[in-house]
């Protein structure tokens, strides 16, 4: 139980359309993340879901019902939020408790649930602390407990990493995908954090102005980008774009080459340029190459053992059949 569907669903401040009509149908027991630039309507969206916004048009449906005018409470969703919104006050226990308490579970019925997220979360040594007593990554922990307990159809976080530090960040996300495959309740995420998105999530839905770009798996919108917008969102680093005459070549307005296509050489390529900024990450190095008549930059992945520094001539080589070809509306040939 966790289908959602949205039907032509559409959000206005007054004059202002900040999502335009669109479809998107979530599956039970997906784990569905929401991507994309600061702005681009991921978080009003998911709000919608909730039902903590109205919807100014279409159909928002959960497991089949109408569920457009229900208020929030009776959806069956839980919210975890970007701020832990804990209760300094109160235990741990007494935290995670509070919304079975408000729905006057009783109290045989609470301390199974609360007993049942703690051993899921690997909180049960901490139920009598007070939030203050907690780690950052603790404190998400118990905000995701108190929606644990609620046995919601699905639970819809909003951002829950970014008050973190970049350890935190990858250990909760493990955690997160983890939970998602213990219990297998439908979970939309989002996250501005495109490395979030590939490494979490079943399927994606990169949104740019509050239109729906593209929905696939990782993978998919790794290999085959639907437009340019997904093109230089999806990846870490992001595609080298390349027009002009190269492009033409290929009978394309635009080239997109990932920096780990991109054979490196200190003798011969097609494409030559200066090493600029190089980024040493151990196993790999990024080289920005300045000069090529290309592009400002293009950004190169290679071995982090290449001995090559500041001021070097390279020589580029494009994997020919990863090169990524659009047209000049931006949307992909072939």
């Amino acid at each position: 139980m966790g289908r959602i569907q949205l039907k032509q669903v559409k959000k206005s401040f007054g004059e202002v359309t900040v999502i335009p009509p669109l479809d998107l149908e979530i599956n039970d027991g997906e784990f569905v993340v929401f991507v994309g630039p600061s702005g681009c309507g991921k978080s009003t969206l998911l709000r919608l879901i909730a039902g903590l916004e109205d919807v100014s048009g279409g159909v928002i449906e959960i497991d089949g019902s109408d569920a457009t005018s229900i208020p929030p409470a009776k959806r069956g969703l839980a919210m975890v939020f970007q701020s832990y919104a804990l209760y300094p006050h109160m235990t741990v226990r007494k935290n995670i408790a509070f919304p079975l308490r408000m729905a006057k579970i009783s109290a045989e019925e609470q301390e199974k649930r609360i007993s049942n997220a703690a051993e899921v979360l690997n909180l049960t040594p901490y139920l009598d602390r007070r939030p203050g007593q907690l780690s950052g990554g603790q404190r998400q922990r118990v905000a995701i407990g108190r929606a644990i307990v609620r046995e919601p159809a699905a639970f819809l976080f909003d951002e829950p990493l970014s008050n973190l530090d970049a350890a935190l960040r990858v250990g909760m996300r493990l955690e997160i995908s983890e939970l998602h495959k213990r219990l297998k309740t439908t979970m939309i995420y989002v996250t501005h954090d495109q490395v979030e998105a590939m490494t979490m999530a079943d399927k994606i839905v990169v949104l740019q102005a509050g239109v729906i770009e593209q929905v696939g798996s990782p993978l998919e919108l790794y290999h085959t980008p639907r437009n340019l917008c997904v093109a230089g969102f999806i990846g870490s680093p992001k595609m080298n774009l390349i027009g002009g005459a190269e492009a033409e070549k290929h009978n394309a307005h635009t080239i997109g080459v990932r920096p780990e296509h991109i054979e490196v050489s200190d003798h011969e390529g097609p494409w030559r340029g200066t090493v600029g900024v190089s980024e040493h990450l151990g196993s790999d190095t990024f080289f920005h190459i300045n000069g090529t008549g290309l592009a400002d930059v293009l950004t190169v992945r290679a071995s982090g053992e290449v001995g090559l520094n500041r001021g070097d001539t390279i020589f580029l080589t494009p994997q020919a059949d990863k090169i990524h070809r659009f047209d000049q509306q931006g949307l992909r040939i072939g």
